[in-house]
């Protein structure tokens, strides 16, 4: 078996057609197709079921698809961390971030970072913590900053919690306490994030105990619309304090004791160690927090 063939097997599989895959690769279909034929000698079963419409995979595929994945993460890992040996002058680092870190601590960060390693590619996801978390143990990212859950992250991550948030209710306007309490959310309308945000799970969660469901006035939003349609005035969210800090035309309450408080955590494979470029991210990351004037509501959790 060659690494080589896996990453013909895994282009196929991705895209569904041996054509674009062939294309996407740069070899001809022939070609593609005949080391398709010496993996599946190889593995001793068919991996891809073929039709003229695209390919499918078999169950061997299936069962090999994962695997294969996490082998090609692997190489490219190794090759990036002899590539970092030469001084980060070349490289790339593949970062993750839930929406409200991404918008409010990523660019500050990436910015110091930048300067410091010009010749590192950086590519950056901004997704919800499922994703992220989902990203990262297959080996399609090399860090994520992630909202721990409170039953605790998945055990093939090692996450470092770097930051303590507290939520806030954002609005419009002044609302006419000091504090809001979760009940006071019985008949407010809310504009909610999309399913799969961390926010929008905690949300619900809090009302829940408290035994209702809130009332949307608009879901399924970003980051960037929920804040803006609460600057509308269409209704209130809760919020991290940071992704406020610079929104003149929103207003922030707190909840009242005890709160909403998430932990946000700088994650990485547990299998692998980090790379000196992802080893240099996070000396920036942590070295730019101890500098920074936190918003309210922030704390160090490092």
């Amino acid at each position: 078996m060659q690494i080589q063939h896996l990453r013909y097997f895994v282009a196929v599989a991705n895209l569904g057609h041996f054509t674009r895959a062939a294309e996407s690769l740069g070899v001809t279909q022939p070609t593609l197709s005949k080391q398709i034929h010496s993996l599946e000698a190889d593995i001793g079963a068919p991996l891809l079921d073929r039709a003229r419409g695209g390919a499918t995979l078999t169950p061997a595929g299936a069962v090999l698809l994962p695997i294969a994945r996490r082998i090609l993460a692997d190489v490219d890992t190794a090759r990036r961390e002899v590539q970092d040996l030469v001084g980060l002058r070349r490289g790339r680092l593949r970062i993750g971030a839930t929406p409200s870190v991404a918008t409010s601590l990523v660019p500050q960060v990436l910015r110091r970072f930048r300067a410091a390693y010009p010749a590192i590619d950086l590519h950056v996801e901004e997704s919800g913590s499922q994703d992220l978390v989902g990203h990262l143990t297959g080996g399609e990212l090399d860090l994520a900053l992630i909202i721990l859950p409170e039953h605790g992250t998945d055990p093939a991550l090692s996450a470092e919690p770097i930051l303590r948030e507290s939520l806030v209710v954002a609005s419009s306007e002044p609302l006419p306490t000091s504090s809001v309490q979760i009940d006071d959310l019985r008949e407010q309308p809310l504009v909610m994030f999309r399913t799969g945000y961390d926010l929008r799970d905690a949300t619900l969660e809090a009302c829940r105990r408290e035994g209702f469901t809130p009332p949307f006035a608009v879901e399924g939003g970003e980051m960037d619309t929920v804040l803006g349609l609460v600057e509308a005035g269409l209704g209130v969210a809760l919020v991290p304090s940071m992704v406020i800090a610079n929104r003149p035309g929103l207003r922030a309450t707190p909840l009242a004791a005890p709160g909403i408080r998430r932990t946000i955590a700088l994650a990485h494979r547990r299998e692998s160690s980090l790379t000196h470029a992802a080893s240099a991210l996070r000396d920036t990351l942590l070295h730019h927090l101890r500098e920074a004037s936190l918003p309210p509501g922030v704390s160090l959790a490092v």
